[in-house]
């Protein structure tokens, strides 16, 4: 049953989320040396008092099941410390910048899914050349690192052609829209390539299936073939691959709103992490793995709606 598959998965989503949580929390300890001294940070002995009065704010002399479970309740109610570095609340912090990153997201997420779909839709239905031309372009941008299309970008629609701004994140819709063009396109360009191809093959599939070879001698017109026995059939792998990069755009974020200077908490995230902020670090950490398994969650669930042909319990 569909209803017995989501709660398994559900329960998959929470186990994954506290023992990635034990992970973050366990981190600040395993490192070496203590705790309190990675959150100073600098080179310079640190101030006994200074220490003392961090041991108190982080509970770090408290045992590690009470601390882990004070920090978890916390989080659990938006509550993730404070931040030495920014001398601010963790949770100000995020909220005042995960707009950009969410932005960005849908941004490059729109640019995956639509051209990816249709690129790989129509190399496979038109062949030939044409199908030919996207695999080998489509493999080209598949091997570009996200950080090299980053500067690729910037030089060539920035600086050379002067048609985007190659910093910040703008303001107002409009502003974002033209500000995040080429981060969005960086981020997504890989990505794109990615769905095009599994669409193309998803396609191809089809294409020769039975069911479809049977529709079209009963003299189905082509477009409805298309419609409802290829596409719709295909929908199953194409809308998987795409969840999945969906998700994997949250890893890379980090890196274009570092090489685009965006306010985003990816750039946050690297910032926190060369300063030593662990407060910062362990919240971020937690709720991209949170978010990334909730996003596969969802792809899963979505993918046995789509396609009744994908077991209920082989689905990963």
């Amino acid at each position: 049953m569909i209803w017995r598959f989501i709660a398994r998965r559900t329960a998959m989503l929470v186990v994954t989320g506290l023992v990635a949580s034990i992970a973050v929390y366990s981190a600040l300890f395993v490192a070496p040396g203590d705790p309190a001294t990675l959150l100073i940070g600098g080179g310079k002995p640190p101030n006994p008092h200074l220490l003392a009065e961090i041991h108190r704010q982080y509970h770090l002399d408290d045992p590690f099941l009470q601390g882990y479970w004070r920090w978890l309740s916390g989080m659990l109610h938006g509550d993730a410390g404070q931040s030495l570095s920014y001398r601010d609340s963790v949770t100000h912090l995020v909220t005042g910048r995960i707009g950009n990153t969410l932005f960005l997201i849908a941004y490059a997420a729109v640019l995956i899914i639509v051209p990816g779909v249709v690129l790989g839709t129509v190399a496979a239905l038109r062949g030939g050349l044409g199908e030919t031309v996207v695999t080998a372009v489509t493999t080209a941008f598949m091997a570009v690192p996200t950080f090299v299309m980053s500067v690729l970008l910037i030089w060539w629609l920035s600086v050379q052609w002067r048609w985007f701004p190659a910093y910040g994140a703008g303001s107002g819709f409009a502003g974002r829209v033209e500000h995040l063009t080429l981060p969005a396109l960086a981020l997504a360009a890989a990505w794109t390539a990615y769905v095009a191809q599994v669409t193309r093959s998803a396609v191809r599939t089809e294409l020769v299936s039975e069911h479809v070879q049977t529709a079209r001698a009963r003299g189905i017109p082509e477009r409805v073939v298309v419609r409802k026995h290829i596409l719709r059939n295909a929908s199953g792998p194409i809308f998987s691959v795409a969840g999945v990069a969906v998700a994997g755009l949250i890893a890379g974020c980090a890196v274009v709103e570092q090489a685009f200077g965006i306010n985003g908490i990816g750039a946050l995230l690297i910032q926190s992490a060369a300063k030593q902020d662990l407060a910062v670090v362990q919240a971020l950490a937690l709720i991209t793995v949170v978010v990334f398994v909730a996003i596969n969650t969802l792809v899963d669930v979505v993918t046995v709606a789509l396609d009744h042909r994908v077991s209920l319990e082989g689905t990963s």
